[in-house]
């Protein structure tokens, strides 16, 4: 009997139950951990996914798209398996997919547990439900940023740096542009920051928007997320009377728009400063060639050592890495820790990459 989750064509597989996880190529029935663009892609039958992922799908899939929402922990029965999500921490509406079903435990035929977790990080995030340990018998797990470098400060931290960073560029009348994901990151530093300003006056702080972020900045204020207000670039109302009126500002963009001629609309090179928040940051060289004025080391991934935990956390006997470091991973996993592991190649990429950082993004 073949393992409850494998890899075809299309995407990760389960038999037993009649459906895909995060295809790439269209399906009858595909269960969504996200809906960052490598992981949910329009042409599928139906789609299933937890149901704070809800607003954020509707916005990524055609409108006609046949989606059903489940709590987290709610069960469903496809085919011979039994399936529930629960909570990643990636961002707001990620998720688990835990399949019950008849598949194979230590090279044997058995009921087996298998978990995809999809993207998923263990740090606080106070836009998003924090990622929660399901035990199992195979763990899929990412492994993006899996070298042992790669090591994380909390998101209050980073929110402190960026508040510096752009009082000091208000102090020297520049402005601050940032970049970052469309969906998870962007919403991520807003709450992050909102504490540390919320008893500054708007008229004294704003915060102006790429139109590309606008859309995933409503799906998370729709589920309740609380964020600092911003306000659109293209509002001009705000531009009257005023040769620059993003001086002294904070600017959010998704990543390669500081690269295009979008730019050019915050005055000269001189008078704009600007930064990009990502975990490859944690590589110096990275920023130098993407040409950032600075770095901020900001990931909605698992770092190395959260990698580790959560492996050790689930008790899997079998673990299965995509994306990422996938091979060195599991090698890692084989020699020093004695578990079952391979790398499973996949079609994610997504947001989180070196890639993605050039991606131009029309305002």
């Amino acid at each position: 009997m073949p393992p409850l989750l494998h890899r075809d064509e299309r995407g990760i597989r389960c038999d037993a139950g009649g459906f895909w996880i995060d295809p790439w190529r269209p399906v009858p029935l595909a269960l969504i951990t996200h809906a960052h663009a490598d992981h949910a892609r329009p042409g599928m039958g139906r789609y299933i996914c937890i149901e704070d992922c809800l607003p954020a799908l509707r916005r990524r899939l055609p409108q006609d798209a046949d989606i059903t929402p489940l709590a987290p922990g709610e069960p469903t029965d496809l085919g011979r398996t039994r399936v529930t999500f629960h909570p990643a921490g990636h961002c707001l509406g990620s998720a688990q997919v835990r399949v019950e079903g008849p598949g194979e435990v230590g090279g044997k035929p058995a009921s087996e547990v298998a978990v995809a977790a999809g993207d998923y990080k263990r740090q606080h995030d106070p836009t998003c439900a924090a990622f929660e340990v399901v035990p199992c018998d195979t763990f899929i797990t990412e492994a993006t940023f899996a070298l042992p470098i790669y090591r994380f400060q909390p998101g209050s931290i980073i929110a402190r740096d960026i508040l510096a960073w752009w009082d000091t560029n208000r102090q020297r009348g520049r402005v601050s542009v940032l970049c970052a994901y469309a969906l998870g990151k962007a919403q991520r530093i807003l709450g992050e920051l909102l504490p540390l300003i919320a008893d500054r006056p708007a008229a004294q702080r704003r915060i102006f928007n790429h139109g590309a972020l606008e859309s995933m900045l409503d799906a998370y204020r729709e589920l309740g997320v609380e964020l600092p207000l911003t306000f659109p670039i293209s509002d001009s109302a705000r531009a009257r009377g005023k040769a620059n009126p993003f001086r002294g500002e904070l600017v959010l963009c998704p990543p390669g728009a500081s690269a295009s001629p979008w730019i050019r609309r915050f005055g000269r090179p001189a008078d704009v400063d600007v930064a990009f928040a990502s975990g490859w940051m944690r590589v110096r060289g990275i920023r130098r060639r993407r040409n950032y004025d600075r770095g901020f080391v900001l990931s909605d991934h698992a770092d190395w050592p959260d990698l580790l935990r959560t492996i050790d956390e689930t008790g899997t006997t079998r673990v299965l890495c995509t994306h990422g470091y996938n091979d060195t991973l599991a090698r890692y996993l084989r020699e020093h820790r004695g578990i079952d592991a391979s790398p499973l190649e996949t079609a994610f990429g997504g947001d989180d990459t070196i890639e993605a950082a050039t991606a131009e993004a029309p305002d």
